[in-house]
């Protein structure tokens, strides 16, 4: 029994030991990545993503590669310019592994390959510019150096999407150089705007004064029109309240004349109701009185009328 027992748990460690094999030799390659396998020590297959399955001890995944684009950052590089002046140049490369296989066995350490090429490649360009070219140029530097860097790596499974320079770092003497003319500059700028401002606060005063003179000029012009027009306006309505006032009295003595001739009336009746009309038109009411041709004769008629009633009654007394 006691055999038996020990065989028993011989064979279970066995299996478990299998188990534990066989799962390890199950792998997963994940989204956005690639495991190279070696078989004896020597390239067998690229896996992508999915799952897979190595033949214990034989097989060996050699390495896991991250397929997404990576970022790195190098130190900032001396480099030359055409007119002899040295400066500090830090770059940054985005690159892609496109390749695995070439990746895992086309160069022993991919990114201190990257960063020597980066700057090798990155002085001999800025050494054909002088430093104001290098200042202005960034997208040239940027284009050159990514194609250059594209094809040198190519043969490493590597492809580089992007490169930037980061910084652009002058001498000292330079730096202060360059903030005084760029003060200057500001000054002069400064000195030029605020004289644009001053000048068109001055055409704007003058404008402003000349719309206000021609406002008030307009004004004028049509106060006096208004006041002109009042005035004929009040004129035209006197004269022909004037006129309608004649036209009434015309009217009436016509009318009374008319009266008169058809009532069968004397010259003494008609002076006497002349006298009568007249004494109405003098009571005080009337402010304006039309005064016949032959009044004054009516008028000496009725002294001499009054004169000889007088003298009688003085006889008589």
């Amino acid at each position: 029994m006691g055999i038996i027992g020990l065989g028993s748990i011989f064979f279970i460690i066995i299996i478990v030991i299998v188990v534990l094999v066989l799962i390890s030799c199950v792998k997963i390659v994940h989204q956005a990545q690639a495991v190279v396998l070696e078989r004896l020590g020597a390239y067998q297959a690229t896996w992508n993503t999915g799952l897979h399955f190595k033949i214990p001890i034989i097989d060996r995944v050699a390495r896991r590669i991250d397929l997404k684009e990576q970022v790195v950052d190098f130190a900032p590089q001396p480099v030359i310019t055409k007119d002899n002046v040295t400066m500090q140049i830090d770059t940054v490369v985005f690159y892609q592994i496109t390749d695995p296989k070439m990746f895992c066995y086309g160069v022993a350490n991919p990114i201190i390959a990257i960063e020597n090429l980066t700057a090798t490649t990155l002085r001999n360009i800025i050494g054909d510019l002088e430093l104001d070219q290098t200042l202005t140029s960034r997208e040239t530097i940027n284009t050159r150096m990514r194609a250059e860097l594209d094809l040198a790596t190519d043969p490493w499974g590597i492809k580089v999407n992007r490169v930037e320079l980061k910084n652009i770092i002058p001498p000292t003497a330079i730096r202060d150089a360059m903030e005084k003319q760029m003060k200057a500059e500001r000054e002069r700028r400064e000195a030029i705007l605020r004289a644009e401002g001053e000048k068109k606060s001055t055409v704007l005063v003058a404008e402003g004064q000349k719309e206000s003179v021609i406002l008030e000029a307009e004004a004028k012009k049509q106060a006096a029109i208004l006041q002109a027009e009042a005035e004929k306006e009040k004129m035209i309505r006197e004269a022909e309240g004037e006129a309608e006032a004649i036209l009434k009295v015309q009217q009436a003595t016509a009318d009374g004349l008319r009266f008169l001739k058809e009532a069968g009336a004397d010259n003494a009746v008609l002076t006497l109701k002349s006298l009568e009309a007249f004494e109405k038109a003098a009571d005080g009411k009337a402010t304006k009185i039309i005064v016949p041709s032959k009044i004054q004769e009516i008028a000496g008629l009725v002294k001499s009328i009054t004169e000889v009633a007088a003298d009688g009654e003085a006889q008589k007394e």
